[in-house]
C-alpha cells in the first residue's frame, strides 16, 4: 500500500472532534440543563424538541382556540429555521471561513446564551422559549453521531428506547449465546445520564440565579468551542472537507 492510499484511509477512519463520545456528553448536558431552565423560569415549556407545542397546538385548535393555537406555529417555524439553516449553511462556512460549521454553531450557541442571561426577569417567556428552539433544532441536526452510534443531544426518548432495546439484547445473549453491542447500550445510557445530570444542575443554579443562571453553561460550551477552534486551526486543518458521520 502507498504512502497517499494509506494517508487516505487514515483520514477516513479518523473521528473528528465534534464525534467524540465526551464531546456529546458535554452537549447532552446543556440540553438539560436548557430543559430545567425554561421549564422552571420560562413557562413550563421544554424547548428542546416540538412534540409538546404540536400537541398543545391540536388541544387549541379542538378547543376553539384559534390565537392561541396560530401561536405555537412561532416555536416551530423557528425549529424549522434552525433545521433549514443548519442543512445549508455547512458547506459555505468551512469554505469561506477557517473554521468548520460545528465551530460557529457553538460560537451561536454562547452568543444566544450570553443574551438570554441578560433578560430581566419580567422580559416574555416566549423570547427565551423561541431562541433555544432555534438554536436546539440547529444543534440536533448538527450533531448526529458518535463514535458510529446515532445519537441526539437535545432529547432523550429515543435514548430510553435504545438502552430497552439493549437490555432487552443483553437478555436475549444469556439464552442463544451471541455477543450483544455493549457499546450501543452503554454509549445511550451515558448520555441519559448526562441530561439528567444537566438538568439536576440546571434545577440548583435556576432557583439561586434566575435567568442568569443560564450563563452557567457558558463554561462546557466554552471549554468545547475552544476545543473546536484547536481542531480546526490545527490538528483537523487537513480535515475541512471531511463530513461528520451521519450526514
Amino acid at each position: 500500500m502507498n504512502a497517499k492510499k494509506k494517508l487516505i484511509i487514515q483520514k477516513e477512519n479518523y473521528i473528528l472532534l465534534c464525534e467524540r463520545r465526551w464531546f456529546y456528553l458535554v452537549l447532552t448536558g446543556v440540553a438539560g440543563f436548557f430543559g430545567a431552565f425554561t421549564y422552571l423560569l420560562r413557562g413550563n415549556i421544554f424547548c428542546n424538541a416540538q412534540t409538546g407545542n404540536i400537541v398543545l397546538m391540536g388541544m387549541a385548535l379542538g378547543a376553539g382556540q384559534w390565537q392561541e393555537a396560530l401561536y405555537y406555529l412561532i416555536p416551530i417555524s423557528a425549529y424549522t429555521a434552525g433545521a433549514f439553516l443548519s442543512e445549508l449553511l455547512p458547506n459555505p462556512v468551512k469554505h469561506h471561513l477557517q473554521i468548520r460549521w460545528d465551530t460557529l454553531l457553538i460560537a451561536i450557541e454562547m452568543a444566544v446564551v450570553l443574551f438570554l442571561g441578560f433578560l430581566p426577569e419580567s422580559a416574555p417567556v416566549q423570547i427565551s422559549q423561541i431562541a433555544i428552539n432555534f438554536i436546539a433544532s440547529m444543534q440536533y441536526n448538527t450533531f448526529r453521531q458518535s463514535e458510529g452510534v446515532p445519537m441526539a443531544t437535545t432529547f432523550v426518548t429515543n435514548h430510553i428506547r435504545q438502552v430497552g432495546v439493549g437490555l432487552a439484547h443483553e437478555a436475549k445473549s444469556l439464552y442463544t449465546g451471541h455477543q450483544s453491542d455493549h457499546k450501543k447500550l452503554f454509549a445511550h445510557s451515558e448520555i441519559l445520564v448526562s441530561f439528567l445530570f444537566g438538568t439536576t444542575i440546571g434545577t440548583v443554579f435556576c432557583r439561586l440565579l434566575l435567568g442568569k443562571a443560564i450563563w452557567i453553561t457558558l463554561l462546557p460550551l466554552g471549554f468545547i468551542f475552544a476545543a473546536l477552534m484547536h481542531a480546526d486551526l490545527t490538528t483537523e486543518k487537513e480535515l475541512k472537507e471531511k463530513k461528520p458521520a451521519g450526514h
